[in-house]
């Protein structure tokens, strides 16, 4: 066996110290890779020696990815070139579009850790208008309102937490709690930035998807990363215009449903969380699929065999798949076999961290007042409830008065407090990576309430395939309860690398 390292990311200033070093742009770009390793099917040369090839002739290249790409269809060849993005003074609202993107990379600046600034996007429809003013009037309101409830969290927390400010790690740790409050007083136009990686064919999936988008801030995202990659890399960002299936489609969902639901009531949801569907008989499904994995039967034999198993029978299958679990393992993959589907109204700062679970299936619909806001409890618990209730109605003032000319433009006025309500499909396996990050005891409070209620659910109805549900700090109590013995590896105490 042979492994050659045939590249990796390099940070944009040494390319171009490279290229000021004499090395032409063209054997720079990520191409080479995709147009050599599309030669792998049906060239016999060595892979390595594919790439030289592809390296020494680049526009030879170019044009290979085009036939391949465009012509044949091969679009997998694609994925082997990656971009790497700075982003910066995208707008929260935006950022949660693009990080909708299943199969990208990003990392955001983080509301919870850093002071905010009064940075802000003021979207592009509203320039001109009366609305530019209050919206500008409001985010000076935001900055007050920010400032002063970061200021009086921190120092309640102080006087609760005197053995953690004592010393500056503590001190940081009080502030980030304290920011992590104050942030739902901020808005959805408030700036951010982050790191993104996507590859060729997933960017270029982004600029197509984004080049539809109704916002003017996402369509000009979109000509920003077309106009970086296609500058290196022109042969393989290729499909990026949207098509009428791309425009044409949400519009006319929308007409159906307007039409079949425009007179019903819109009743806000029963909880902030409902389980609305879920796989019948999971457990016994479950079990099933782990017994067809393990043998040599076929799916409906193993089922009759799993049917006919009493309680004690079938807890012993998942006794089995659990027995050498540790807080960092993951299920095995037979527990994707089975689905829970939730009907969540969820507050914009939980629905920043829920995004990022992309392998759930995630179905959103716009930020409204209707759906009310999410107060801390810590804000109650400071006296600032009139404060932070205030500036909330400020902002569900402005986006009513937005929202009958540009729906789509309204909800950049609302807060990190106000909600939306998103359908979430989850396999059994993808719940329990959830759980374990999202219910743990480090969680932000909201999300870890969310993940708890999600668990509670899960469970009625599928008890023994969720025998290990649960937050990573509380797996030590969980398999011991089942097993009567502890885990080799306590989350608390994780063993020393040497």
């Amino acid at each position: 066996m042979k492994v050659i390292l045939a590249g990796y990311n390099i940070d944009s200033q040494v390319i171009e110290e490279a290229k000021a070093a004499g090395i032409s742009a063209d054997k720079l770009t990520p191409e080479v890779i995709s147009a050599a390793y599309a030669r792998i099917s049906r060239n016999p040369a060595p892979v390595n020696e594919l790439r030289q090839a592809a390296l020494n002739e680049v526009a030879k290249a170019r044009k290979s990815n085009r036939k391949i790409i465009f012509g044949m269809g091969h679009h997998s060849v694609a994925e082997h070139a990656v971009f790497n993005f700075d982003i910066i003074g995208l707008s929260r609202l935006a950022i949660e579009e693009l990080e909708h993107f299943r199969l990208c990379s990003f990392t955001e600046k983080s509301q919870r850790y850093i002071t905010l600034e009064n940075d802000f996007v003021m979207p592009k429809e509203l320039e001109g208008t009366p609305f530019t003013t209050k919206l500008e009037t409001l985010i000076d309101k935001q900055a007050k309102v920010y400032t002063e409830l970061h200021q009086t969290l921190y120092q309640r927390l102080e006087k609760m937490h005197p053995e953690l400010v004592a010393k500056k790690s503590g001190r940081n740790l009080v502030d980030g709690w304290a920011k992590e409050d104050a942030r739902y007083a901020t808005l959805l136009c408030t700036a951010g930035q982050l790191g993104f990686t996507a590859n060729a064919r997933n960017l270029e999936l982004v600029i197509k998807r984004l080049n539809g988008s109704s916002l003017t801030e996402l369509q000009h995202l979109a000509k920003a990363f077309f106009d970086a990659g296609t500058t290196v890399a022109p042969s393989i960002l290729l499909f990026t215009t949207p098509g009428a299936y791309d425009l044409n489609t949400p519009a006319e969902l929308r007409t159906i449903a307007q039409n079949t639901l425009g007179t019903m009531d819109n009743p806000a949801p029963k909880a902030d969380v409902s389980l609305v569907h879920y796989t019948p008989n999971a457990d016994r499904l479950v079990a099933a699929a782990l017994m067809c994995a393990a043998s040599e039967h076929g799916f409906d034999t193993c089922r009759q065999a799993v049917a006919t198993m009493d309680d004690t029978a079938l807890k012993a299958v998942f006794e089995a798949a659990f027995s050498h679990m540790e807080f960092f393992d993951t299920p095995r993959r037979e527990f994707e076999h089975v689905h829970v589907t939730f009907d969540i109204s969820i507050s914009a700062a939980a629905y920043g961290q829920l995004k990022r679970h992309r392998m759930m299936s995630q179905s959103m619909q716009r930020y409204r007042p209707a759906l009310g806001v999410t107060i801390p409890p810590a804000v109650e618990e400071i006296g600032q409830t009139d404060l932070f209730g205030s500036h909330c109605a400020d902002a569900e003032t402005l986006y009513l008065e937005i929202e009958p000319e540009l729906p789509h433009i309204a909800p950049y006025v609302l807060t990190n407090a106000h909600r939306r309500r998103v359908l979430v499909t989850a396999n059994l396996r993808d719940l329990y990576h959830f759980c374990r990050l999202r219910e743990d005891a480090h969680a932000q409070w909201d999300i870890r309430i969310l993940a708890k209620r999600m668990r509670e659910e899960a469970e009625k109805v599928m008890p023994m395939a969720s025998l290990l549900l649960c937050g990573k700090d509380a797996f030590v109590q969980k398999f011991e309860t089942v097993f009567n013995r502890k885990p080799k590896i306590d989350p608390a105490n994780p063993p020393k690398i040497d």
